[in-house]
């Protein structure tokens, strides 16, 4: 197993997130300093910060309802709060599954299994994921089909076709249902700044058909094994 993956089994990060613990020269395996593509036997020592890590892993799967106002990382160099500290006591090492920006509310998945943590997250799995959307003002069926058709957010960065539908307007704000399958930085925010309009709220609101429904503002449950077979299938 590529000591990224195990790294992310085990909870520390996600794969991207190992690939830097591993750079910074933090792990070892059977006493050398691991490098990116080695990789990880049964029989290996790993240490992290000096620190074993088991082989065996008990999979922790939870669903976040994210307020506003934090930030989806395990730590945070301003100390400004943290998606962890929704956890229940007793929760194991986990991580945030992709991330949702400090303003962003709803569905954000915590786990320590990387394989899934992979799949919903990798661009070429094209996972849908809808969100709420509520802009100032109005928007016009050109714009909205400027949207749809993809549109360029930074210098060559143009964002994959989407669904948007208008759910609700008047001449105060419009709200809309967005769906996306892939995750750039503040992408929905910038998706809206290249049609003139100011997104002043956002909310994840599904994953595939996994929704929030039952889970208040900043509560936190563990997810089922029907919902974690789903996510695992999409």
């Amino acid at each position: 197993m590529r000591i990224n993956k195990f790294l992310a089994e085990q909870g520390v990060a996600s794969r991207r997130g190992s690939d830097q613990i591993i750079a910074e020269g933090r792990v070892t395996i059977n006493g050398k300093t691991a490098q990116a593509g080695d990789n990880v036997e049964p029989s290996d020592t790993v240490l992290l910060d000096g620190k074993t890590l088991s082989h065996k892993v008990k999979y922790e799967y939870y669903l976040l309802n994210k307020p506003k106002g934090c930030v989806c990382t395990v730590s945070d160099e301003k100390d400004r709060k943290t998606v962890m500290e929704f956890l229940p006591a007793g929760a194991g090492r986990v991580f945030p599954v992709g991330r949702l920006d400090y303003a962003t509310e709803g569905m954000l998945i915590l786990t320590n299994d990387g394989e899934l943590a992979f799949r919903l997250t990798a661009p070429q799995n094209e996972i849908p994921k809808t969100y709420l959307v509520r802009i100032e003002g109005v928007i016009s069926d050109a714009q909205l089909n400027r949207l749809r058709a993809g549109v360029e957010i930074e210098r060559g960065v143009i964002t994959n076709k989407c669904k948007i539908n208008v759910i609700e307007t008047n001449k105060q704000y419009t709200k809309l249902h967005l769906v996306l399958t892939e995750g750039k930085n503040r992408e929905i925010r910038k998706m809206f700044e290249t049609v003139g309009k100011s997104v002043d709220f956002l909310k994840r609101i599904k994953i595939g058909e996994l929704t929030l429904t039952g889970l208040d503002r900043g509560a936190i449950r563990k997810l089922t094994q029907e919902e974690v077979f789903y996510l695992k299938n999409l």
